[in-house]
């Protein structure tokens, strides 16, 4: 029961790979993009309401904010991908994935708060200027990010490979199919999965990041303008989490069908060994599929 549940994670993420690489999830593209558009008509709404003194606005801001963030994520972005190529290609525990998907969300709304305080009473600079800043520099900077987490990933994939073809050579040389002798011939592939940690942490939420929301930028110039920058912030916190919602669903999605790549493997037999090479094979692939979209996404800037 658990093996066929696990398959069914694996099912069930190729098949949405498969439909947003044919194209076939863009009528929900075209949706959330559809609702962005309207939930910030009416976040203009309810900033001019707040500013009157209307009762309930500051929640009624609040909430089209947090359904701001749900839409953007639905759509196409770059968060999605980080987080889930990384939760399937490496060994990385759902919490902490979680955890990952919920700080890369909200550091990404501190960017933006970051990016408008510091570009209007620091560098005096206008909406269009910020705008531009946040759509070509730091989306540059952002992928060339995102493509050094996927080299790294690729890296380790690579070494976890290495490592598991000196393990093995080690242990048919020396101690033969049938070794008992409880010692570690070297590091394991797991180990070299589970080092740096820390590193991978850092780079997966300054990847997504550095790379904030325009909704967000338009909230914050807005409210600027009407002397209550303080809510604001809350909003593009709210923001954050709503964005965070939906990340923390690819992660769940992402372990999922790691499992279930792991329960395509049989359990005894001459392919059961295949199982230590996966590990490395996974984060080897992930790390490249990251890799190669950020690229193409950088090409039409050089």
């Amino acid at each position: 029961m658990r093996r066929a549940v696990a398959l069914t994670g694996l099912v069930v993420a190729l098949t949405l790979v498969a439909l947003w690489l044919g194209g076939g999830l863009a009528g929900i593209e075209r949706w959330a993009t559809d609702q962005q558009r309207a939930v910030q008509n009416a976040m203009a709404g309810a900033l001019r309401a707040l500013r009157s003194g209307q009762p309930g606005a500051v929640a009624s801001l609040l909430g089209l904010c947090f359904a701001y963030g749900v839409a953007h994520a639905v759509g196409p972005g770059h968060g999605k991908v980080i987080i889930g190529s990384y939760g399937f290609g490496a060994q990385v525990p759902l919490a902490r994935l979680a955890g990952l998907s919920v700080a890369s969300s909200l550091a990404q709304a501190g960017t933006a708060i970051a990016l408008v305080w510091g570009g209007i009473t620091i560098l005096d600079l206008g909406r269009q200027t910020l705008t531009d800043l946040s759509e070509v520099a730091m989306v540059q900077a952002s992928t060339v990010l995102v493509a050094s987490v996927g080299l790294w990933l690729a890296w380790r994939g690579l070494s976890m490979l290495r490592a598991q073809a000196r393990a093995d050579r080690h242990h048919h040389h020396h101690h033969g199919d049938a070794c008992g002798c409880g010692h570690a011939h070297g590091p394991t592939p797991q180990q070299v999965a589970q080092t740096r940690s820390l590193r991978d942490g850092v780079l997966v939420v300054a990847g997504i990041a550095l790379r904030p929301c325009t909704g967000a930028l338009f909230l914050l110039i807005l409210t600027w303008r009407m002397g209550i920058f303080g809510m604001g912030i809350l909003g593009t916190l709210a923001m954050g989490l709503g964005t965070a919602v939906v990340t923390v669903a690819v992660a769940c999605l992402a372990v999922w069908a790691r499992r279930g790549s792991f329960a395509l493997l049989p359990e005894h037999g001459p392919w059961a060994g295949a199982a230590r090479w996966l590990p490395g094979t996974l984060q080897l692939g992930a790390g490249v599929l990251i890799a190669a979209i950020s690229v193409a996404v950088l090409l039409p800037w050089l």
